[in-house]
């Protein structure tokens, strides 16, 4: 009989990060950012869950849960980083992590095995990639006997962003006796002070079959709901897809109210593994200062960016000069489209300003400037009364979908590359300095045959430019009603 620990990584992809808005939004959220180095905190992820391959363990390719809107931002970045084949699953709607580690567990048990299943968030940081796996492989050996396994960081600092672990201390063997939730400032220096309490790092070891029995027991409504959902599924190319219907109906729970608060209530063996590895979850902009290189005054610095007379500040420029003067304990955070000027110490806070994004109808908590699409992006440079103009980047190989408006005409100028363009009946190519004319109502069609990148800039005129005046007729990518 062999020994060798059946091991599937899962990367839970769901979630917004308001708190590290502007540069965070709805439909690019934190995990697909680059906030340091070459690769994504989503990228870091998987890259993370892949050093786990060792003596013993026999690792699958890894299984990513994440929000439907972003299916194609996950597949590039997926391809950009050489990271294999991960299996897609997508989630329809939010429905918090307990429905996302079900649907995971299913999934991994639906060719007859039960793995253990590693999971990790995927807008996480360590600096210690080693001493992470390591932590991790020695969680695999316990939730491979049956134990479900959390993995706790000793606090650095009273923080309250955080929910924390605390350990039996009468038990050798790392036994949890309690999760807390996020404390206020007072009650976070009690735990630190005491050395009884870890943070919550959000990762769980857990064997499939272990985490299904559990949420069945503790939540039978959303276990029952969510196997629905994932029996409904259908498979869309990379992409599996549980039947939406049956998926708005399960009840958002989050892991650990869901099941691992329960735990030490009862019979169920539940451990924490210890990690010292420099973890962070970038969860406010306080924590992206806390992890950069600082200068000799503790200024964090990214782009374009000149400090005086300033102590311990943030600024991250993305698209111009950002200078600032006498100043300290500050966060400033520069997008083409936004500008974040805040106290460091309230970074949690920035949440409100998201809140207020939303009530107030605006798309700024939504959207950057420039927009990702499964084909390119598109970047709305300038606007006015019955004008619009974007600067337009296409993929190598990339089609937008065969489609028409009802209340506006199109300029295309070609600034480098070769565009197909398809109008009417007619098909012809472009190149570079070369324009065409799409009158208002006619079907039409942009496409780079090239093998290089196409830009063009788009100049829209109508009485109406929203982006819900297209109608699609042919989708490369599903997008047609």
């Amino acid at each position: 009989m062999s020994n060798t620990i059946s091991v599937q990584p899962v990367v839970m992809a769901g979630g917004s990060g308001t708190r590290l808005w502007p540069l965070s939004r709805g439909q690019y959220p934190k995990q697909f950012l680059t906030l340091s180095g070459e690769h994504s905190l989503f990228q870091q992820a998987l890259l993370r869950l892949h050093n786990l391959e060792g003596p013993g363990l026999s690792l699958s390719a890894p299984l990513v849960v994440g929000s439907d809107d972003h299916r194609f931002l996950m597949q590039d970045q997926v391809i950009a980083a050489s990271l294999g084949a991960p299996t897609l699953l997508l989630e329809p709607v939010g429905r918090n992590t307990a429905a996302a580690l079900t649907l995971a567990a299913l999934q991994a048990g639906s060719d007859g095995s039960d793995p253990v299943l590693v999971v990790s968030p995927a807008d996480q940081t360590v600096t210690d990639p080693g001493a992470f796996a390591s932590a991790l492989r020695r969680a695999v050996e316990w939730a491979a006997r049956g134990v479900i396994v959390v993995i706790g960081v000793k606090p650095q600092r009273p923080e309250t962003g955080f929910g924390y672990i605390r350990l039996d201390t009468s038990d050798a063997h790392s036994r949890v006796a309690e999760f807390v939730e996020k404390p206020d400032a007072e009650t976070a220096t009690r735990y630190v002070d005491s050395g009884d309490y870890f943070w919550n790092a959000g990762l769980f070891v857990v064997r499939a079959s272990d985490w299904l029995r559990a949420i069945e027991s503790f939540r039978p409504d959303i276990a029952a709901a969510t196997h629905a959902a994932w029996a409904a599924r259908r498979v869309d190319g990379p992409f599996i897809r549980p039947d939406r219907a049956l998926f708005e109906v399960i009840p958002a729970e989050s892991v650990d109210y869901a099941v691992m608060e329960k735990c030490p209530k009862s019979d169920i063996d539940i451990r924490m593994v210890g990690l010292d590895a420099g973890w962070s979850d970038l969860g406010a902009w306080d924590a992206v200062w806390q992890l950069g290189h600082k200068d000799g005054a503790g200024n964090v610095s990214d782009g374009d960016a000149i400090i005086e007379d300033c102590r311990d500040t943030l600024v991250h420029a993305t698209s111009r000069l950002v200078s600032v003067v006498g100043v300290d304990n500050v966060v400033v955070v520069e997008t083409p489209d936004a500008i974040l000027v805040a106290d460091r110490g309230r970074s949690q806070d920035v949440r409100k300003i998201v809140s207020r994004l939303e009530g107030g109808g605006r798309s700024e908590h939504i959207l950057h400037r420039r927009v990702h699409r499964p084909w390119g992006w598109y970047d709305s440079v300038d606007a006015g009364p019955r004008f619009q103009v974007k600067r337009i980047l296409v993929k190598p190989g990339a089609t937008l979908s065969l489609q028409m408006h009802h209340h506006r005409a199109e300029h295309w100028i070609v600034v480098s590359g070769t565009a197909e363009v398809t109008c009417g009946d007619s098909k012809r190519l472009l190149t570079e300095n070369q324009s065409t004319y799409i009158p208002l109502g006619e079907t039409h069609r942009l496409a780079n045959p090239g093998s290089i990148p196409l830009e063009i800039i788009e100049v829209q005129s109508g009485s109406y430019l929203g982006e819900d005046d297209i109608v699609r007729f042919e989708d490369s990518y599903g997008r047609a009603k």
